[in-house]
């Protein structure tokens, strides 16, 4: 008892108080004490090997816990919309691991409004979406303003103009986004604004199908500059400036309010805004 005291940093006196309060609590003898030296009654033996499996138990728990901080704090878990994921990811992975080699960047594409709950629920650390939105859960930080061009198939009447004016939209047809996006209410409001009427063909819920629908001479669209590169140099698209010079798509980054970036998320939001990491690993905003 006094080697257990000592080993355990307690008096022997504290010793023999606890064995005897576990004892109370358990309603049965743990030592017998009839015998010198003292030993472990059958139900001590039991509550001993009880005592070693626990142990054993918080051992293993310490090194898996231990290994999932290592995890996330040398990680960063980015949503992105699938525009800005399939145009920018691939440069940004890159650059990212030239950067933090040792650093793992973890990438999901979603709508946006599952971006949202994503940041908010803690699954993602970043998001990048379009038309960013501020709450009191989210803070939201302006990144670019991508100019919107018409999009048209090389073989449409104005795929050959150098550019277009909003009164040359006026009845054709139109493949547009899905109603509940942001990107939707802003074009709407555009066509208001200047009196255009177009014939909605069909709509989508991202720029990849928008672009194949137009390709395939469905009809023409309106989309970032940035969004058609690809589809432009294998020359299944073109892109015509618009006389609209208010028509542009903010892109920008949200996370949780308050949340406090590890080294790797510090890292990544400085690639992307060109910036520094913030102090203390606090986001900014």
């Amino acid at each position: 008892m006094s080697k257990g005291a000592a080993h355990c940093g307690v008096s022997q006196s504290a010793a023999t108080q606890h064995v005897q309060e576990v004892e109370r609590r358990l309603g049965t003898d743990l030592f017998d004490r009839s015998q010198r030296p003292l030993g472990l009654t059958e139900a001590g033996k039991l509550y001993a090997e009880f005592c070693r499996d626990v142990l054993h138990r918080k051992e293993q728990f310490d090194v898996e816990l231990e290994r999932l901080k290592s995890e996330v704090e040398s990680g960063v878990r980015v949503a992105s919309i699938y525009s800005v994921g399939l145009s920018e990811m691939g440069r940004l992975q890159e650059q990212f691991a030239e950067r933090y080699p040792e650093a793992r960047l973890q990438v999901e594409f979603m709508r946006p409004d599952r971006i949202y709950d994503a940041v908010r629920e803690g699954t993602a650390d970043l998001g990048l979406v379009s038309y960013p939105e501020a709450s009191r859960e989210i803070a939201a930080l302006p990144w670019r303003s991508e100019e919107m061009q018409l999009a048209v198939p090389p073989s449409h009447s104005l795929a050959d103009c150098a550019e277009v004016y909003p009164a040359d939209l006026n009845g054709q047809d139109f493949v547009g986004f899905d109603e509940d996006l942001s990107i939707r209410k802003d074009l709407e409001r555009f066509f208001r604004t200047h009196g255009i009427t177009v014939n909605l063909v069909m709509h989508f819920d991202n720029i990849q199908m928008i672009k194949e629908a137009v390709a395939l001479g469905r009809g023409v669209s309106i989309l970032p500059a940035r969004t058609m590169q690809a589809e432009i140099e294998q020359g299944r698209l073109v892109a015509v400036p618009l006389r609209a010079p208010e028509l542009v798509r903010p892109v920008g980054i949200v996370h949780r309010r308050r949340k406090q970036f590890n080294r790797a998320a510090q890292g990544f939001l400085a690639l992307v805004t060109g910036g520094e990491p913030g102090e203390n690993g606090h986001a900014r905003g």
